[in-house]
């Protein structure tokens, strides 16, 4: 059986634990290579693996992507089992009535013990590494949606800090790319290992080092979300992957 951690399967649903420095969906380049081996493999990859191995299913196996995470942060995935699942997810993702919960070592002291940040994202750059492996006309549609004026939003709390680094729990109210990262970057505390926002290297604790070049110390640990079929809500958490030394 697959080594993908698995926290919540029902008919049509499945959340699953995404391990830093693996990519939530095969890059294009690789999807039609891959054979199910090797370090290329892809969350869902190996989730399809998953089910095909339980379920005894030859051939493809259907498993809709509903969101993403990226490569180094690690956390809670969902995914839909079939069309009905991948389609009410994705509705309420669309309509932001599913609550995510992120923790981030950040770098500095923060000042408050929350806060919110709120700001209109109108450049492209800021949606252009999704624009990797895309078509031409995949390309088109994500430079129209990346030119229009959008609302990038969170609020955060202050978990705990020393004098140079603080751990914050993200609540995000929107799903822009990168959103975490950035806007944590421009409030001037940005995320511990995120050499893409920042290009300082800092020691966490007592002088150790972050020292893996594949995570940031950035994780989705909480999900709430209301199942496929009913009414009934679902709250999945996992423990903290990383903690911050006060000593």
């Amino acid at each position: 059986m697959s080594s993908v951690k698995v926290l919540y399967e029902d008919n049509h649903i499945i959340a699953v634990v995404k391990p830093a420095g693996v990519l939530t969906q095969p890059s294009l380049h690789k999807a039609t290579a891959w054979q199910g081996k090797g370090d290329d493999a892809s969350l869902m990859d190996m989730v399809k693996d998953y089910l095909r191995e339980k379920y005894k299913k030859p051939g493809n196996v259907f498993l809709g992507l509903v969101h993403r995470l990226d490569k180094p942060v690690q956390g809670i995935v969902l995914f839909g089992k079939t069309s009905k699942g991948a389609g009410r997810l994705s509705e309420q993702f669309r309509n932001h009535t599913i609550q995510k919960t992120y923790h981030a070592i950040v770098l500095g002291k923060m000042e408050q013990s929350r806060g919110e940040l709120k700001e209109k994202i109108n450049k492209i750059s800021f949606f252009a590494e999704g624009f990797t492996n895309k078509t031409d006309e995949e390309l088109l549609q994500e430079i129209k949606k990346a030119t229009k004026t959008r609302t990038a939003e969170l609020s955060w709390e202050l978990v705990k800090s020393n004098d140079k680094f603080s751990l914050l729990k993200i609540m995000p109210k929107t799903g822009r790319f990168h959103q975490i990262r950035v806007q944590m970057a421009e409030m001037g505390h940005p995320i511990l290992g995120d050499t893409k926002y920042s290009k300082q290297t800092h020691g966490l604790g007592g002088g150790s080092e972050w020292g893996n070049k594949d995570a940031i110390a950035l994780a989705a640990t909480a999900i709430e979300f209301k199942a496929a079929t009913g009414d009934k809500i679902i709250k999945l958490e996992i423990p903290l992957p990383f903690d911050l030394s006060t000593g």
